[in-house]
């Protein structure tokens, strides 16, 4: 989590107000959420980050599996990076 930029704060606020996404595995969940960034990561510039969640969830619980971040600029049709 921490080698890819993403933080605690950043997860909560994905699985709270993110999009599902269509590309989870079957009988994993997925949701995404973008984030305004203004930042560099990796002597890099980047307007936003994208940050994925992905997770199962069992006996009432919630599983994180992995999370993705993607560094560019996602909102009014803009490119990654």
């Amino acid at each position: 989590m921490l080698e890819r930029g993403v933080t605690k704060e950043e997860i909560e606020r994905v699985m709270l107000e993110g999009k599902e996404v269509a590309d989870a595995k079957p009988g994993t969940f997925g949701k995404v959420r973008v984030f305004p960034y203004k930042s560099t990561w990796e002597n890099k510039f980047f307007e936003e980050k994208e940050v994925t969640v992905y997770y199962k969830t069992a006996r009432d619980e919630t599983i994180l599996l992995t999370v993705k971040a993607k560094y560019g600029k996602f909102s009014a049709g803009g490119k990654k990076a």
